[in-house]
């Protein structure tokens, strides 16, 4: 089961896919703009989101543009449209769009390409268990053997072992739902590099390959206060 977002400015569209996908096992939300659509994002955290390319206010790849832009892909996305070209589906996938279905969408198709979004969103996560598998098992000799454009302060405290876990199973709850682990991992994430870096945005930012605009922002989005955060001891 996944929170899926069908966006639409047609309600007869919006009924239809939330009716076949909620069939499925899914759960689904609906938004029939870009504002309740940005709303829908930040509020319900969907796995998927399935946005239609012609709306009246802001159009689907402006919307998609904008959340690659916040650095807000963090789920795959499946544009629809009657009208659109090849070019224009073109684009979108080129803005970040996982897909796109023509309407009148036939229900094979729909239900493949959600099966085939919800997959290779599980197999993203799964890379990201890994890598935090890596970054737990992170040591300060490992860390200061970084390249130097992005090596660690001299004067940046070590990790908090009690946070990073020898085990990095354990730092996970995986009866959480998929979007909710997806976060967790990110604030393990954020805050073992603020530690390491010694509180530098600077140089977390670079190293998680974000400007720090929007470093500031998925900080803020995941309540992570870095003056909080653990510090060396003198």
């Amino acid at each position: 089961m996944a929170k899926i977002l069908v966006v639409d400015d047609e309600i007869g569209i919006r009924e239809l896919l939330s009716e076949i996908l909620s069939d499925e096992g899914h759960v689904v939300y609906t938004a029939e703009n870009a504002q309740q659509a940005r709303e829908s994002r930040a509020t319900k955290a969907p796995d998927l989101v399935l946005l239609d390319i012609w709306m009246p206010d802001t159009d689907g790849i402006s919307l998609l543009k904008e959340w690659r832009r916040e650095n807000l892909l963090s789920m795959p996305v499946i544009m629809m449209s009657g009208h659109a070209s090849i070019d224009t589906a073109v684009e979108a996938t080129r803005h970040g769009a996982l897909g796109f279905l023509e309407k009148p969408i036939a229900l094979q198709k729909l239900l493949k390409a959600v099966e085939h979004a919800l997959h290779n969103l599980a197999e993203k996560t799964q890379a990201i268990v890994h890598s935090l598998a890596d970054l737990t098992q992170m040591t300060p000799e490992t860390a200061s053997a970084r390249p130097a454009s992005i090596a660690p302060s001299t004067n940046a405290p070590q990790p908090n072992r009690t946070t990073l876990s020898s085990n990095p199973y354990s730092l996970l709850n995986f009866n959480l739902p998929l979007r909710e682990a997806r976060d967790m991992f990110e604030r393990i994430y954020f805050e073992h590099h603020l530690i390491v870096e010694g509180g530098s945005m600077t140089r977390v930012a670079e190293r998680a390959g974000l400007e720090r605009t929007h470093l500031y922002r998925k900080l803020k989005q995941l309540n992570i206060e870095p003056q909080k955060l653990p510090k060396k001891n003198n």
